[in-house]
């Protein structure tokens, strides 16, 4: 970093992200598990990603957040999605892979991906 342009556009880019993060209650909002069993079964990587893409695509109606323990470690990395007059959805063993087709195909399209679900992984 060599100008004050630089540290300003690293600046701009962390406000973009927490944006993302932070949103209004009509949002969508995405919730990754963060509690230890989340984390050890590579959650921070899957909200990076969601962070990340939802950013990329500006989608200023989805805000990603964090939680603790949702109570299913078995089925870690656990992301869940609640659109505003729908049931919440849950998707199960989500990888970064995975993030582009649940944005793409759920929070775009209104499509649930129900490979991913965790109900879909319990058969």
């Amino acid at each position: 970093m060599k100008t004050i342009a630089e540290l300003q556009a690293i600046r701009d880019k962390a406000r973009e992200k927490m944006a993302v993060r932070e949103g209004d209650s009509d949002n969508i909002r995405v919730i990754v598990g963060m509690a230890t069993c989340g984390i050890a079964a590579g959650a921070r990587p899957v909200l990076n990603a969601f962070v990340d893409e939802v950013a990329k695509r500006h989608l200023n109606n989805v805000t990603v957040t964090q939680t603790g323990c949702i109570g299913m470690c078995q089925f870690e990395p656990i992301v869940e999605v609640l659109v505003p007059g729908k049931e919440k959805v849950t998707y199960g063993k989500v990888t970064p892979e995975k993030v582009a087709k649940i944005i793409t195909d759920h929070l775009v399209n209104g499509s649930p991906v129900a490979e991913y679900t965790v109900g879909n992984l319990m058969k």
